[in-house]
């Protein structure tokens, strides 16, 4: 398979070397150097093309794929108030993508762990719930994509909790999520429900970005072929 990998940043040399691992071939890498070579005709030489950007660029990254028929593995936070107009696009073009707020095996696991566990908790009024997050400096937007989404799965099924907060709670219903940002820290998240009895913390520390870089090229071995929008859940059949 031909990946072209848009970001080469950290995250796009780890995905390369997996990539390269499984036998896979590379012939489009774009960064800031060289966006004059993102174009149409570049990417129609691959058969699908993994992003890793950040949140300013990502929507425009997606676009240009979709516009070329190229399927597409986003893993760029932070611009999910336009997911909507992605979603439409990918659609209205009969596209293929697959967006994640995090590729690890690990953490998808951990995430069906988080909505197991809330199930559990929504009956148990006297622990409290809250969150942290800690990523390295440059990590860009806070808290991280992958907090969100574990917020959103608390607050599905723990419906006292309706917003969260990247702060202090000031209300009942808010529910905290703690962001740190200390090097060279490459991701770790945790959530803790707190009694005047005991805690209950479940943790997902990441040790490199091995199993994120892992993670996108097994969604890109998904992907390739397929028309449609699909997550994690889908590739790892969990």
């Amino acid at each position: 398979m031909k990946i072209a990998l848009i970001g080469y940043g950290k995250m796009g040399k780890a995905i390369e070397a997996i990539a390269l691992e499984r036998n896979h071939t590379v012939p489009l890498k774009i960064d800031i150097n060289n966006i004059e070579s993102f174009t149409k005709e570049n990417l129609l030489q691959c058969d699908v093309a993994i992003e890793f950007t950040g949140p300013h660029s990502a929507v425009e990254n997606i676009s240009k794929c979709l516009d070329a028929g190229i399927p597409v593995v986003s893993g760029s936070t932070g611009w999910l108030e336009q997911w909507q107009f992605i979603k439409n696009k990918c659609e209205s073009l009969n596209g293929a993508l697959i967006y994640a707020s995090n590729f690890s095996v690990g953490v998808n696991i951990f995430f069906e762990l988080n909505k197991k566990l809330a199930q559990l908790m929504n009956g148990q009024t006297d622990y409290a719930v809250t969150m942290e997050e800690i990523h390295h400096t440059q990590k860009k937007d806070a808290p991280s994509g992958t907090a969100i989404t574990l917020a959103e799965q608390v607050m599905e099924y723990i419906p006292r909790k309706r917003k969260w907060v990247n702060d202090i709670p000031t209300a009942a219903e808010e529910l905290s999520i703690v962001s740190k940002r200390i090097d060279p820290a490459p991701g770790t998240h945790s959530i803790r429900y707190s009694s005047a009895i005991d805690d209950i913390e479940i943790i997902h520390t990441a040790h490199n970005r091995t199993g994120f870089a892992t993670g996108a090229v097994l969604a890109a071995e998904f992907l390739a072929g397929k028309k449609g929008i699909y997550t994690m859940k889908d590739v790892l059949n969990i």
